[in-house]
């Protein structure tokens, strides 16, 4: 009867600790262009209906727009949830080739979300 050993806690955690530091040197650095794309969708967004836009840059406006930014960059830290399970399977050595597809994906949704909310949630509501 053979038995496989067992990997011990303190290998356990030095694995997922090594996997948590290999993404957050990936996933950070993306993160400055994530929110510049953002940035960048957004502006477009209002210069190119800026008559409309223009009395809705209030202050509270600011702070609205600062907790949507927030919560873009919530939404980014998800991939946390995907890369380190992917990393830890057998598939890791690939999946860290790889993994920059799930970034350009997630960054075309945010874009996406950010050009529909602009303009079926807040465009109709500006006077």
């Amino acid at each position: 009867m053979e038995t496989t050993p067992k990997r011990s806690s303190g290998e356990s955690s030095d694995g997922l600790r090594q996997s948590l530091g290999d993404a957050i040197r990936f996933w950070e650095p993306r993160r400055l262009a994530y929110n510049a794309i953002l940035v960048v969708v957004t502006l477009f967004w209002v210069l190119v209906s800026w008559p409309h836009f223009r009395p809705a840059l209030t202050l509270s406006s600011l702070f609205l727009l600062a907790i949507l930014a927030l919560l873009a960059n919530l939404c980014y830290c998800t991939a946390y949830f995907v890369d380190i399970p992917i990393q830890r399977s057998a598939l890791g050595a690939v999946w860290r080739n790889r993994r920059w597809i799930l970034w350009s994906l997630g960054t075309l949704f945010a874009m996406v979300l950010a050009s529909y909310w602009i303009n079926d949630e807040i465009y109709p509501f500006v006077h």
